[in-house]
């Protein structure tokens, strides 16, 4: 049965129905574009699907109607009317599923032929009709594949539940590779398109003596996809059916940056052939994944690509969805880093602050630290946590945050715990149930030149003061429940007077806890390190401190505030000499 090339440009009419196709009679037709999408459907199409025209203009004609005898999905790998448009070719058979809108199934004979688009590109005409004997079995393929069905599948299944896995794209990156090499490849090459409309070669591997080698030299940025080119690559950035492609495909005069880059790659790989498949996600294309063979003997297959294509499409929605969650965990940080304050400037004091989120959690957290001035000139020191790892912890972050500089600023030198005390119960009271823990303390410079930090702890890790010659000390003092537990109690204040050049570090407990490890383990590994690095300076402390004792299975989000009182001023006999060693000068107060 031969079917000319068709012009099939789209005629509507006021009813909405494409008048390309003419009324077939006893057969259904529609055509679709280079990416399998339905753009034309014939009038006896409605009747034989049991779906108006609407529903199947615009949508992929695979996911929407092929399926297997039993009305089961059908793996893109193993779809006989999905060859043609690989091949570019004519085909048929007597015998598909076909996915009808009341749920029943159309054992329809077929025919796939290429076609003319009006707007210039390729698209397919596919006719079909009921076969006489509906409950015939899907024939078998006729097509030569390096794999069986059951390994074929067996790889199917492994790239969805190993991809899904992941929410990072760079691990998403190296499963795909790991997967797809050597057992389909040599080389696997994968181009991302980014967000802002550029391509980067994202990964160029080679399976060398047992080892995947990296070759960075190949990777990096590329040039911008070109709109009309049909090469291979710029088809497949561009969303386009995937393609079988050698050295010779970009022998040529390069139509684009991009083929130039193709050229290079292939002979620098050797790949004799390859197959290139679009990256798509569930809103748009995100890259191509190219496989290539170059010591391993054979060129790629019809079936073979239609496996990379399945592959590709699993590796799409697993990094549309990393991607999408990126998105999201930058516009929670960036909420949570304006949610924090800026550090006031105290004549005397050192003072730093630093947030990092969890490296794996859903979301940002509701740790936080604050500093501030008190209506009696003291400075105010916070460090809290709310309870939970999602926005709905900062939310209540940003609420119990705000609430505690009101009550600090309401009255004239109130102690810390009365402070908690009142926003201990209005915390009950908040319309979402919230639970934190937090340090308050006060730092109050005397007449006399002294230093005096009073706090209240409501179930909080200690803050751990380093002396100047490395000594350390937790300030386990004052300790008392933590907020929103509606349990009433007495709740004390601590004082300790900061000796000077000191530093004072106050954390949260994401810096010393994991599963892995104890608590003790933590505060000792903080305290070790805090004492053997307390001459750094302070922007350096807290990332030394962040680097070498959050432990590396540690799961949530950490604020740290650090602050440093000035060294001890020499008696005015001793400046006579000069400063001591050691020593520098207060600044006037």
């Amino acid at each position: 049965m031969n079917v000319p090339e068709h012009d099939a440009g789209p005629h509507r009419p006021q009813d909405g129905r494409p008048r390309g196709l003419c009324d077939l009679t006893h057969a259904g037709g529609y055509v679709v574009d280079d990416r399998g999408r339905i753009v034309e459907v014939a009038p006896r199409t409605e009747a034989l699907l049991r779906r108006p025209a609407a529903e199947l203009l615009g949508a992929d004609a695979h996911d929407l109607l092929h399926r297997g005898p039993r009305g089961e999905t059908l793996p893109r790998s193993r779809c006989a009317m999905r060859r043609p448009l690989i091949t570019g070719g004519t085909s048929q058979g007597e015998r598909e599923w076909l996915a009808r809108g009341d749920g029943s199934l159309l054992p329809a004979s077929w025919l796939v032929t290429p076609c003319r688009l009006a707007d210039g590109r390729t698209g397919a005409l596919v006719l079909f009709h009921d076969a006489e004997e509906p409950g015939a079995q899907v024939p078998e393929p006729g097509h030569e594949t390096s794999m069986s069905e059951l390994d074929r599948l067996a790889l199917l299944a492994e790239t969805t539940t190993t991809l899904a896995s992941s929410l990072d794209v760079d691990e998403t990156l190296r499963q795909l590779v790991r997967l797809v090499v050597p057992l389909l490849a040599d080389w696997v090459v994968v181009d991302l398109l980014t967000e802002h409309g550029g391509v980067t070669r994202a990964a160029v591997v080679h399976h060398e003596d047992g080892v995947l080698v990296h070759h960075e030299d190949l990777e990096g940025p590329m040039p911008a996809v070109p709109e009309e080119s049909p090469m291979p690559l710029s088809r497949a950035l561009r969303g386009v059916t995937a393609t079988l492609a050698g050295p010779e495909t970009y022998q040529g005069a390069p139509d684009s940056g991009i083929a130039v880059f193709q050229q290079e790659l292939f002979r620098r790989t050797g790949m004799h052939s390859a197959g290139i498949a679009p990256i798509r996600g569930v809103r748009e294309v995100v890259g191509a994944l190219t496989l290539g063979r170059a010591e391993r003997p054979g060129a790629f297959t019809t079936a073979d690509l239609l496996l990379v294509e399945d592959i590709a499409r699993r590796a799409g929605l697993a990094l549309d969805n990393a991607r999408l969650y990126e998105r999201q965990r930058r516009v929670a940080e960036t909420m949570q880093r304006h949610l924090l304050p800026r550090l006031p400037s105290v004549p005397g004091l050192e003072m730093s602050a630093l947030y990092v989120p969890a490296p794996r959690a859903s979301q940002v957290g509701g740790d936080w630290y604050d500093a501030f001035t008190m209506p009696d000139g003291a400075t105010a020191l916070v460090i809290g946590d709310v309870v939970g790892h999602d926005l709905e912890a900062a939310a209540g972050m940003a609420q119990v945050c705000n609430m505690l500089r009101a009550y600090a600023g309401a009255g004239e030198q109130d102690l810390p715990s009365a402070i908690l005390d009142r926003l201990d119960r209005a915390v009950v009271r908040m319309a979402q149930a919230t639970m934190a823990t937090v340090v308050l303390a006060r730092l109050e410079h005397t007449d006399d030149g002294r230093w005096l930090l009073r706090w209240s702890n409501a179930g909080h890790p200690p803050p751990l003061l380093v002396e100047r010659d490395g000594r350390t000390r937790f300030l386990e003092e004052g300790q008392g429940l933590l907020l929103g537990t509606g349990i009433r109690g007495e709740r004390d204040d601590a004082v300790v007077e900061l000796p000077p050049g000191s530093t004072l570090v106050l954390y949260t407990d994401g810096l010393i806890e994991s599963p892995g490890h104890s608590l003790d383990e933590g505060l000792a590994r903080l305290s070790r390190y805090a004492a053997s690095h307390t001459h750094r300076p302070l922007n350096a402390l807290g990332d030394m401190l962040l680097k070498r004792v959050r432990p590396e299975d540690n799961d949530d989000d950490v604020a740290m505030l650090t602050l440093r009182v000035p060294p001890r001023v020499p008696a005015p006999d001793a400046l006579r000499g000069g400063v001591l060693d050691g020593e520098r000068s207060l600044p006037a107060i």
